[in-house]
């Protein structure tokens, strides 16, 4: 009987489902990948994904480059690595909770992510490898979703869905930066404009000058989802 051929695994898949290569030559190992990732971190934090290196960090650690590369094949895994470490755990499924309540508290959650490492907005981009953790988000939001009618493929695009709209608001407010939310810079910027030409834009200035406003846009577009998430969810459990 042929002997089974093992499909071959690439730096990122070993580095972050492990376990990991150990170096061959030189020195004991005098780091670790959770050291290497922290430092990635440390400088994304600071200045942003693009001012991460191999270099950058090595220097950080106190080693050199090519120390580096006993551990790390390149920025790729690195960045893989520190996304891996940076991303927060996601929120338990309780036993018999809804999945609405649990879809909510996802979304917040993947908010408060985002909002602590703002780089994990360019960083979790395009197809890749993602690791255990990371994983577990999608998992969360299958698991939640699974039983209530949905097909696998539905379940997989309402994950891609909630996470869309979690990104583009952490995005706008990450370009609002420390003055203020996106909302009121827009109309800061525009407010008076509108008012300005209100005969040209008559429902744009009511919408302006109605009071009560707040900014809730997270909020809002993720009822609204979940909204059209219990609708399916509701037409389908009346087929006959």
């Amino acid at each position: 009987m042929a002997a089974e051929v093992e499909e071959p695994v690439n730096d990122t898949v070993r580095l972050l489902w492990g376990p990991p290569a150990k170096p061959t030559r030189g020195p004991k190992p005098a780091l670790s990948l959770e050291r290497i990732a922290a430092a990635g971190i440390e400088v994304a934090d600071a200045e942003g994904l693009g001012a991460v290196s191999m270099q950058r960090v090595a220097a950080l650690l106190d080693f050199t480059k090519m120390a580096l590369y006993r551990y790390v094949p390149g920025k790729a895994e690195l960045v893989a690595l520190m996304v891996e470490s940076a991303v927060a755990e996601p929120p338990a499924a309780p036993a018999g909770g809804h999945w609405r309540d649990q879809l909510t508290a996802w979304a917040e959650e993947l908010t408060r992510s985002f909002g602590a490492h703002p780089w994990l907005l360019d960083a979790t981009v395009g197809p890749r490898v993602m690791g255990p953790k990371e994983l577990a988000w999608l998992e969360r939001v299958v698991s939640a979703l699974d039983g209530h009618g949905l097909t696998g493929a539905e379940r997989m695009d309402a994950a891609v869905l909630l996470a869309g709209h979690v990104r583009g608001i952490v995005e706008q407010s990450r370009a609002a930066g420390a003055e203020g939310s996106p909302e009121a810079q827009l109309l800061a910027v525009l407010g008076t404009l509108i008012q300005r030409h209100a005969a040209d834009y008559p429902a744009l200035a009511a919408a302006i000058a109605e009071p009560g406003g707040q900014d809730n846009a997270l909020d809002f577009g993720l009822a609204r989802i979940l909204d059209g998430l219990a609708a399916l969810i509701d037409q389908r459990a009346a087929r006959p």
